[in-house]
């Protein structure tokens, strides 16, 4: 198992309840759901990645189980790992993905260009 299956339900369940148009994609040995075509939130291992507002980065590192996404053993300002006891209620998990959500419309796509 690469990823948490059962997070990755609950995920789903998150984004349809929130009536959130999504792609999964297999990204990092992971699932990464893509919202407007650009990252937004994913699994990896047992861990929830979000990518939030690097504006309020500082404050979400202080939040019970999150730390520093550093999946290149180098920080990525912006996105977060959410350990699973940062997340085993509901009402939590919603809250990573809402802020996710929040900044995904600011969002950089990643997505290259095709030359025409």
């Amino acid at each position: 198992m690469a990823y948490n299956e059962f997070l990755a339900d609950r995920m789903r369940m998150v984004l349809k309840e929130k009536n959130v148009a999504y792609q999964e994609k297999a990204m990092m040995g992971g699932l990464t759901f893509m919202v407007d075509d650009k990252m937004c939130v994913g699994i990896v291992k047992e861990n929830l990645m979000a990518r939030i507002d690097p504006d309020i980065y500082d404050e979400a590192l202080r939040k019970r189980a999150c730390r520093e996404m550093d999946f290149t053993h180098r920080p990525m300002k912006g996105f977060v790992f959410v350990e699973p006891e940062g997340m085993d209620m509901d009402d939590d998990l919603e809250y990573w993905i809402q802020l996710a959500l929040d900044y995904n419309p600011k969002a950089k796509s990643s997505k290259k260009k095709k030359n025409k």
